[in-house]
């Protein structure tokens, strides 16, 4: 029988609100004993937030398919041979019935993806419409659109949205193995358009792409040292999709997922730490520790923009077992 060493004592915590993360600081938190990284973040967590509340937010893709980047994990690319379609915008009464379902199944937050490098002013503008119809709901907006330009992010607020999604995806180190077509410092000019124009940010990464642990760290590190931290912090586990170039990505065991919600939550004590894509392939006892580690916010509907998601009754079911209640 495995039995904890005597010698085992538990390291000095950090301080909850820590600025300036380094990379090996948050590497040393991936690599704490598990039990004792999960139990300190749900410390941490139960500081800044009610531990049995989670924040529902629905995403819709209104423009699917035919993007010009070449991200890997992507099956929206044209330059992957995947079985997503280009597709035309919707239109906004068919964005509007979607929200008015979202906010049906208990959603707070409701999300528009489009798949471009970034909105022209034409459709820009057909967005701004969407935006103010779903804010008219009583929802939370949020949208991803991709690269900004100067005075797009205003236009968006002053249409009523509330935050602006544009993940990291990666660590910088690890950032030209996944994406070739943007460079990172343009999704650090855009999250900078964004927080100019006074909007929330939604700002994340993707997991289980072929990197190690200290690629994990480094995306960490980043988000957190972003000033001020993102609101809202998505973390995707790769889903993975034949014609993309990561389809055969080794799977990331279960464990470090959930060592990453708890090194964020621990980094992030006041952002919204949500699981997002690849929720689907977890098990309930997995998504269970995950909410024990600090995640707070899901993404709640049958669809993620592309793939899959638990459809809304497994999600209530599960929140109903472990007692979590909506925002």
């Amino acid at each position: 029988m495995h039995t904890v060493p005597m010698e085992f004592k538990r390291p000095a915590a950090p301080h909850p609100e820590q600025a300036n993360w380094s990379v090996d600081e948050v590497e040393a938190l991936l690599g704490l004993p598990f039990m004792e990284l999960v139990f300190r973040a749900a410390e941490i967590h139960r500081q800044f937030f009610d531990p049995t509340k989670i924040q529902l937010s629905t995403l819709v893709s209104i423009k699917t398919g035919g993007c010009p980047e070449d991200c890997g994990y992507c099956p929206q690319s044209l330059h992957h041979d995947t079985p997503v379609a280009d597709q035309p915008m919707m239109t906004v009464d068919e964005v509007v019935a979607a929200a008015r379902q979202a906010k049906a199944n208990g959603a707070g937050r409701f999300c528009m993806g489009a798949a471009w490098r970034g909105p022209k002013d034409a459709d820009l503008a057909k967005t701004l419409d969407m935006v103010r119809e779903v804010k008219a709901l009583g929802l939370e907006t949020c949208a991803t659109f991709g690269l900004l330009r100067d005075g797009q992010a205003e236009q968006l607020k002053d249409a009523g949205l509330d935050y602006y999604n544009h993940n990291l995806d990666t660590a910088p180190d690890k950032y030209a193995d996944i994406i070739h077509t943007r460079e990172y410092e343009d999704r650090l000019e855009t999250l900078g358009k964004v927080r100019k124009a006074g909007l929330s940010v939604c700002c994340g990464g993707i997991v289980g792409m072929n990197e190690t642990r200290r690629d994990r760290a480094g995306l960490i590190a980043q988000l957190a040292n972003l000033d001020p931290q993102p609101e809202s912090v998505p973390v995707n586990n790769l889903v993975q999709v034949v014609g993309t170039p990561l389809a055969d990505a080794s799977r990331l065991d279960w464990t470090e997922f959930v060592r990453t919600i708890a090194a964020a939550r621990i980094a992030m004590p006041k952002s919204y730490v949500r699981l997002s894509a690849g929720r689907r392939e977890m098990d309930e006892a997995t998504q269970a520790l995950c909410f024990l580690a600090g995640a707070n916010s899901i993404f709640y509907g049958d669809k993620l923009l592309t793939t899959g998601n638990p459809d809304v009754l497994a999600d209530q079911t599960l929140m109903a077992k472990l007692d979590l209640r909506a925002l």
